[in-house]
C-alpha cells in the first residue's frame, strides 16, 4: 500500500471514529425530545384515526347541532373563518416573489 492510500485509510478510520462518538453525543442530547415526539406521534395517530373514522367527527358536529345551535353556528362561522385564512395564505405563499435588485448581473443597470 503506498503512502497516500495509507493516509486516506488512516483519515478515512478517524472520521468513522469521529462520527461514532458524534452519533452517541446526538442520541443523548437529543433524548430529552423524546416526549415531544411521542405525543407528535400520539397527535398524528389520533389526525389518521379520525380520517379512518370520519363518522365520529360528524356525530359529534350533529349532536352540538342538536343541543347548542347558537353554539355550533358560532364555530362554523369560526371554522370557515380559518378555512378562508389558511387558503388566502396559500395563495400568498405560492405566489413567485419578485426578483431581488441585489442579485443582478455584473454589469447590467440598476435603473432599468
Amino acid at each position: 500500500m503506498n503512502a497516500t492510500a495509507l493516509e486516506l485509510a488512516l483519515r478515512k478510520q478517524r472520521l468513522q471514529i469521529a462520527s461514532e462518538h458524534l452519533r452517541k453525543d446526538f442520541g443523548q442530547f437529543a433524548a430529552g425530545l423524546a416526549p415531544a415526539f411521542g405525543a407528535a406521534d400520539c397527535a398524528v395517530e389520533g389526525a389518521r384515526w379520525v380520517g379512518r373514522n370520519p363518522q365520529v367527527l360528524v356525530a359529534a358536529g350533529v349532536a352540538l347541532v342538536v343541543i347548542r345551535p347558537r353554539r355550533a353556528w358560532r364555530w362554523a362561522r369560526r371554522a370557515f373563518v380559518g378555512w378562508q385564512a389558511w387558503r388566502k395564505l396559500q395563495e400568498f405563499l405560492d405566489r413567485p416573489s419578485p426578483p431581488d435588485p441585489r442579485r443582478q448581473a455584473p454589469g447590467r443597470s440598476r435603473t432599468g
